[in-house]
C-alpha cells in the first residue's frame, strides 16, 4: 500500500524531487486509504515546508499518526473522516484554516480537540453537527481562535477574500503540486 502513496506522491510532483521547496500538495482522491489509514507518516514528513495540503475524498477515518507538519497552514480533508483526536497529536501549531466539510462529524463534542488548535476558520458544511441545535454559537464557544466557521463570523457576515490565505495568486516560487482523480 505504501508504494501506491509513494506513487501518488510522485505523480503530484510532476518529476520534481525537492521536497522541501514545495508549498503546496493535493493528493484529492488520489489513493483509497485501506483501513481507513493514512500512509506512514515518513512519507509526507519529507514536506517539510508544506504550508497547505489536500487529502480530500481518500477515504481516511482515522487520523493516527498523522504526519508532523510543522509549517501547515491549511488543511482539507473533506469527505473522510469521523475522528479528529488524533490532528492534536500531530502539533500542528501553525495550522489555521481546516476544511472538514462533507465527513460524519455528529455532534459538537466530537470538534472538542480542534479547541487545543489556533484555529481561524473551520469549514463544517454538509456535516451531520450542523444540524444541531445553536450549532453555529456552540462551536464558536468550544474554538475560543476560531474566526470564521463555514466561511461566515460569529455575526454571519461573509468571509472576505482578502482573509482567505487560499485566495490569490501563488507566485513562481510557490508552484503547487497536484494530483486530482476526483
Amino acid at each position: 500500500m505504501d508504494e501506491i502513496w509513494e506513487r501518488a506522491v510522485e505523480t503530484a510532483l510532476d518529476g520534481q524531487t525537492d521536497y522541501a521547496s514545495a508549498r503546496t500538495l493535493t493528493l484529492d482522491g488520489a489513493v483509497k486509504c485501506v483501513q481507513g489509514r493514512l500512509p506512514p507518516p515518513s512519507l509526507l514528513e519529507k514536506f517539510q515546508n508544506i504550508q497547505h495540503l489536500s487529502i480530500a475524498n481518500i477515504g481516511v477515518s482515522s487520523l493516527e499518526q498523522f504526519p508532523r507538519l510543522r509549517s501547515l497552514e491549511k488543511l482539507i480533508l473533506s469527505d473522510n473522516l469521523r475522528s479528529l483526536e488524533f490532528l492534536v497529536e500531530a502539533g500542528l501549531d501553525s495550522l489555521r484554516d481546516l476544511d472538514l466539510s462533507n465527513n460524519r462529524i455528529q455532534d459538537i463534542e466530537d470538534l472538542a480537540p480542534l479547541a487545543q488548535l489556533k484555529l481561524v476558520s473551520l469549514d463544517l458544511y454538509e456535516c451531520p453537527v450542523t444540524r444541531v441545535k445553536d450549532y453555529r454559537s456552540r462551536v464558536f464557544g468550544l474554538i475560543k481562535s476560531l474566526k470564521y466557521l463555514d466561511k461566515m463570523d460569529a455575526d454571519e457576515n461573509e468571509r472576505p477574500e482578502s482573509d482567505d490565505p487560499g485566495s490569490g495568486e501563488i507566485d513562481g516560487e510557490d508552484r503547487p503540486y497536484r494530483m486530482n482523480n476526483g
